[in-house]
């Protein structure tokens, strides 16, 4: 197993259970708790365990949701405890659909780590570094390997091997030299930049306050800026803000505020304002789409297998990089279930985890491929037709349940997305949106009183 991340120990869990142990090799020293590490450079900014993920998660690893409620991690249910200004408007707090995990990534990583090596059949080799595939284009025998300390190179031998080293991966130039042709890719890079501070939790705040997203408006021929602001554990506020290629969130601490009150909303700023920060502001460029179509390779070397971010990486605004990494490590399971290793297993799990990215792929580029200077193909009529009916639909689920419901399955990766196409969704989503749209943002009236100014007047909320 390459790589020691969320992707790497899911899918560790997912084949031990079939073979008769996994080393897990990783180039950094793992930390013993929820601390930060420098293979994963993101962990500063805002990642939310959508409740598709998050049940696949349970699902290989039992207890450890349990364990994430316990440390303090964030139960917020969708739409319920979401205050979201998308780019059809506020969207009406339904009773809950879906859920996501407001965490940092440092306790969900550590939590999903700690609980995959109580298996005493993965076993980690750290400070290890891989250079390359050892074996030819027919099979892959194993990786080669240098330890960080000594520079000295040896190569592990292995039954099956699986990249999941994530963004960074070199998987394309290890098949490169073993004679197999160039991997077909795709980019959606519309450039997005991040810049995420943590903050204490105002007195009054911390139990139960909800999420806050301000979404970008993709399409209108300028550059696209947004924020989020996330409860996590410990009493914190993680907000994270973002712009695309020409309208990137500033580095400096003075200017994190003012750059959030130039949203569409100023409620991301205003929370700001009334919070305590605790630290620096944190960077972060690394978001394009990148598409690596293993699954379209003309030959397929036997026991090798790639996926999360490997496979598939996602502007991390959507949050899907995560939760298609766990629904990948669950298909591994399956597959492996079936038959075990046997000749064709690879190829097929390739496709298959191939597939399980599609989806997610399809939502993100369609929203990125719009913004101004965007790298990227221009998408095809049929793809632009579909994008219209989406943002339709988008305007009409804020306030039909009967629409909420299922493109917040769809996009939770939680159900078919295919659903969103169905008689009844089609019907609903014409028909449009109910009532008046919100003037404001829908706090509750608890959530007025704790925030004071100038959330007060409850016809801020439309």
């Amino acid at each position: 197993m390459l790589g020691a991340g969320i992707a790497g120990m899911l899918a560790a869990t997912a084949v031990a259970r079939h073979l008769d142990g996994v080393t897990v090799i990783d180039r950094d020293r793992l930390p013993d708790g929820p601390v930060p590490r420098p293979g994963v450079p993101q962990a500063n900014h805002v990642h939310a365990l959508l409740s598709g993920g998050a049940r696949a998660i349970d699902a290989l690893l039992p207890g450890t949701l349990d364990r994430l409620w316990a440390a303090g991690a964030h139960r917020i249910a969708l739409p319920a405890d979401m205050i979201a200004l998308t780019p059809q408007g506020w969207w009406r707090r339904f009773s809950e659909m879906q859920f996501l995990v407001g965490c940092s990534r440092h306790l969900l990583d550590w939590a999903v780590r700690d609980q995959a090596l109580r298996d005493d059949r993965i076993s980690v080799l750290s400070a290890a570094e891989v250079r390359g595939l050892a074996g030819t284009a027919d099979r892959v025998t194993g990786a080669i390997v240098r330890d960080r300390d000594s520079a000295a190179e040896r190569v592990i031998h292995a039954d099956l091997v699986i990249d999941a080293t994530g963004r960074g991966s070199k998987a394309a130039g290890w098949l490169a030299g073993l004679g197999l042709p160039a991997v077909p890719e795709e980019l959606v890079d519309p450039g997005l930049a991040y810049a995420s501070r943590m903050f204490r939790v105002p007195d009054g705040c911390a139990a139960g306050f909800p999420h806050i997203t301000v979404q970008m408006v993709p399409g209108t021929g300028l550059p696209g800026t947004g924020g989020a602001l996330l409860p996590i554990e410990d009493g914190r506020w993680l907000i994270t803000l973002a712009g695309t290629r020409s309208a990137e969130p500033p580095a400096g601490e003075h200017e994190f505020e003012p750059f959030a009150r130039r949203l569409r909303h100023p409620v991301i700023a205003d929370m700001i304002r009334a919070a305590a920060p605790i630290g620096p502001v944190h960077g972060f460029r690394s978001t394009a789409n990148r598409r690596r179509h293993f699954a379209k390779m003309p030959v397929w070397p036997e026991g090798l297998v790639v996926l999360g971010d490997a496979l598939c990486t996602f502007n991390p605004v959507y949050g899907h990089g995560m939760s298609v990494a766990a629904q990948s490590a669950a298909l591994l399971a399956d597959e492996l279930g079936g038959d075990g290793l046997r000749p064709g297993t690879a190829r097929r799990v390739q496709r298959a985890v191939d597939g399980v990215a599609a989806a997610a792929w399809m939502m993100a580029t369609g929203q990125d491929a719009r913004y101004p200077q965007t790298l990227a193909r221009r998408p095809a009529v049929a793809a632009r037709v579909f994008q219209r009916y989406v943002d339709r639909m988008m305007r009409t689920a804020g306030s039909r349940p009967e629409v909420a419901a299922p493109m917040l399955a769809a996009f939770t990766l939680s159900g078919s997305f295919g659903r969103l196409l169905s008689p009844d969704v089609v019907l609903a989503t014409l028909r449009g949106p109910a009532g008046q749209p919100l003037a404001g943002p829908p706090f509750t009236r608890r959530e007025r009183a704790q925030l004071g100014d100038p959330y007060s007047d409850p016809s801020s909320a439309g």
